[in-house]
């Protein structure tokens, strides 16, 4: 999920409205996998899992592209149409093609995955994250929601549709790329400068956003990414003389540091809401009953409730919804056991809502802090630290596209009948930035069923339910011949 983003100025009240979700389609009769097909995508989906893709030195991208590169070729596609390349021997993205029955003018369609993965420890996990365990209805691995199942069903989409000699009207592009979750080598922003005869197209479906949400058991919403929050790092430091242990003083560096964290774990960023999460909710309140349609709909008032957006904060997926959040999420102090620490510092990390620069949240935090003794400092994607954050450019979020949000729908409403697929504004950031600064329509839906309360991408014993999986196979297949052309 996400990473460094720009923050996005959405356009006027008219956008908003045209993204209300097409009309319901009924129920129909639409192709499944065979249990032969199944066994296949979950092979494919069991050896990307125990693949470790980290940006760490046990950790390969290019190992995961090289042996989808292999599963393309074996099955008859052109070394032409299946390309590695990239800037980093350990970092290659692989970008495969399918392509139009005839040569056409209508540009191609761009399905754009991230095969790495955030570093998960064995210690703290109850299975091995880089080992595929299928237990009580889940598969568990590090990536089986963040987002090697998207990778491992358009893998099996694009084998499928090849082995059934499928010929689209236009050309269907799949990229898995790397360093979405960290590094140096971003695969998709090096595609776009670099070689981007290879990945240029009408429009991108990213899977790494959007998808069913469920409440407990019963599909509520089909969310598509509309808008994304801005991802940044700061490095925050305090610096003190130190001295020795057995001279404690209140004003040491550990002291000085957790003192301003204690601070931003009890600030909350204030409320706001766009034209996007207006509509998003809008509809949510449609779907829920008591208590919650009451809230959301308190919060849609003019002026919104803001006791009931407190009630509602509760919920962290709201939360976000609903506000820039930061918080610790590493830390670092200390040179001696014996010794008062010299220097103390966190990374803290904040998804900041659409319209704020990472510069203007750079200030927040040091007028939060209220400590001249401590440096705040924004950290690049590479990892280089500077004393001022980004002042980014704002781009406006695509219009909703006909011919992506019709078959979108219709599917959806074939595997989970009745629920709205409504635009929504994604918690984290993603690769769709570097697409979209280059001017092309960016749309998040990975069609991948999660409980609201069980999201472990990035965390403890991340798992994916099986039956989520097998549904997604049903949509992506269905989904790419309807953007390719029957």
């Amino acid at each position: 999920m996400p990473r460094s983003i720009i923050p996005v100025i959405l356009g006027s009240l008219a956008f908003s409205v045209s993204l209300v979700p097409y009309a319901a389609a009924q129920p129909g009769s639409l192709p499944t996998t065979s249990p032969a097909e199944r066994t296949e995508a979950r092979d494919i989906f069991k050896q990307l899992i125990e693949i470790n893709t980290t940006d760490t030195p046990k950790g390969s991208v290019t190992a995961a592209t090289k042996a989808m590169q292999k599963r393309f070729i074996d099955a008859g596609f052109a070394p032409d149409d299946v390309r590695l390349l990239g800037p980093d021997a350990n970092k290659q993205n692989l970008v495969v093609r399918i392509r139009a029955a005839s040569p056409t003018v209508e540009k191609p369609v761009l399905f754009l995955c991230h095969i790495d993965v955030v570093e998960a420890l064995p210690s703290d996990w109850h299975t091995d994250p880089f080992q595929f365990v299928e237990k009580d209805g889940y598969f568990y691995g590090r990536g089986t929601q963040d987002m090697k199942d998207s990778d491992a069903a358009l893998v099996f989409t694009f084998l499928r549709l090849h082995r059934e000699g499928y010929k689209p009207k236009r050309d269907l592009i799949l990229a898995l790329t790397a360093d979405e979750e960290g590094g140096k080598f971003n695969g998709a922003s090096w595609l776009v400068n670099n070689h981007r005869e290879l990945v240029d197209a009408a429009f991108v479906i990213n899977p790494d956003a959007g998808g069913v949400e469920i409440d407990h058991g019963r599909a509520i919403v089909g969310d598509v990414e509309a808008t994304e929050k801005v991802y940044a790092d700061y490095q925050v430091t305090a610096t003190n003389r130190g001295g020795h242990s057995s001279l404690p003083r209140p004003d040491n560096a550990i002291y000085e540091l957790t003192t301003a964290l204690n601070k931003l774990a009890a600030y909350s960023f204030p409320f706001e809401m766009n034209e996007v999460t207006r509509v998003y909710f809008g509809n949510l309140a449609r779907q829920e009953t008591g208590e919650m349609a009451d809230n959301i709909r308190a919060i849609l008032a003019t002026p919104p409730d803001r006791a009931a957006a407190a009630r509602l904060s509760a919920e962290p997926s709201f939360n976000s919804n609903f506000r820039t959040t930061c918080v610790a999420t590493r830390l670092a102090a200390g040179h001696a056991n014996n010794a008062l620490p010299q220097t103390a510092q966190a990374n803290v990390n904040c998804r900041i809502f659409p319209g704020h620069s990472p510069e203007e949240i750079r200030q927040q935090l040091i007028a939060l802090f209220g400590d001249s003794k401590l440096s705040v400092k924004y950290v690049s994607d590479a990892g280089q630290v500077a004393d001022i954050a980004p002042e980014r450019k704002a781009i406006v979020p695509p219009a909703p596209l006909k011919e992506v949000f019709e078959p979108l729908t219709r599917i959806t409403n074939e595997i989970w009948p009745g629920i709205p697929v409504t635009p929504e504004m994604e918690d984290g950031a993603s690769d769709s930035i570097y697409f979209a600064q280059a001017g092309y329509p960016c749309y998040g839906y990975s069609a991948i069923a999660l409980e609201r309360n069980d999201v472990r991408a990035h965390g403890q014993d991340e798992r994916l339910p099986i039956d989520s999986y097998w549904k997604s196979l049903d949509f992506f297949y269905a989904f790419s011949k309807s953007l390719g052309g029957e």
